[in-house]
């Protein structure tokens, strides 16, 4: 149990510093700003709900994991 813990830390460490070295190039992708990620701006209230982002975010997550328990 505490090899599988340790092993999982250390690949959550190293995805978040190869998400922290490759940032520049992904904030320059679309998401957040897809057909379907609804903002709504008025005085004094401001809301963004990315729906459309939020569902390929989850169907790619959905993916990798398919491929790491098989």
């Amino acid at each position: 149990m505490e090899n599988v813990m340790q092993r999982s830390l250390i690949v959550l460490g190293l995805v978040i510093a190869l998400v922290g070295l490759a940032w520049p190039w992904i904030s320059k992708l679309p998401i957040g700003r897809l057909p379907g990620d609804f903002m709504i701006d008025r005085p004094g209230f401001k809301l963004f709900f990315p729906l459309t982002t939020m569902i390929i975010v989850s169907v790619l997550i959905s993916v990798i994991l398919m491929f790491f328990r098989k």
